[in-house]
């Protein structure tokens, strides 16, 4: 009986997903700018002009270029060397092209079942932007529900469904994960609320996707003893 409810619980999940495709395959350039203190020394300036000039630029054009080639090998089907290449571009590189290899690494981790080394690449992605930010949360919870620790997938669902601010798309396929693992874990009271939240805030969502809100919210309520 637990192996078919974990199995329902990976279905919908994998149903969720299919909304959420092509996000997954983009990552957004979020443009951050570094304040310098205003201090006027010498060495200090030739130490930073140094640095941009000297390691910085050459590490971000080796970045890129060995994560082209991980893309090339990715687009070519040859997903297993393109893995290796965006795992060696996060190991080597803590630039945004290697957050960016953090990401692709673990979404080819997922879709291989390998859920343990996909968390840990996630855990060393920074969640940012409006998009994949809450993407990437969305995906550690889905590690998560796959490893059957549910409570850590809640928390990454919270954090997804926080970071995507009322999105019409991506809130309520959150929500609706969210509530899924609620299902789980038998708290039909607070299944219950998510579905009338979606009901009353993203019903615009649930026909654009045919999820029948009211089937589940009527199955939660009935279970919740209302």
């Amino acid at each position: 009986m637990a192996k078919n409810q974990n199995q329902g619980a990976r279905t919908t999940l994998e149903e969720v997903n299919e909304s959420l495709t092509s996000a997954a395959q983009r990552i957004e350039d979020n443009k951050k700018y570094i304040n310098w203190a205003l201090i006027a020394i010498a060495v200090l300036a030739l130490l930073a002009i140094g640095y941009i000039y000297g390691i910085h630029n050459p590490n971000k054009e080796k970045a890129k270029e060995q994560i082209g080639n991980a893309d090339i090998e990715l687009l070519q089907g040859d997903e297993e060397n393109a893995l290796k290449d965006y795992e060696k571009v996060a190991a080597e590189f803590s630039n945004k092209t290697g957050e960016r290899a953090h990401l692709n690494a673990a979404i080819l981790l997922y879709q291989k079942g390998e859920y343990e080394k996909a968390v840990k690449h996630l855990e060393d992605y920074s969640a940012e932007g409006n998009l994949i930010g809450p993407a990437s949360k969305s995906l550690l919870g889905d590690c998560y529900v796959n490893l059957k620790k549910l409570d850590k997938a809640m928390s990454a669902y919270d954090q997804a469904i926080s970071m995507a601010n009322g999105n019409e798309l991506y809130a309520p396929a959150f929500m609706i994960k969210k509530a899924t693992v609620l299902h789980e874990q038998k708290k039909y009271a607070e299944e219950a609320a998510i579905y009338q939240e979606i009901k009353d805030k993203y019903m615009l969502y649930a026909q654009q996707y045919r999820f029948d809100v009211d089937k589940y919210l009527e199955r939660a309520n009935a279970l919740a003893g209302k």
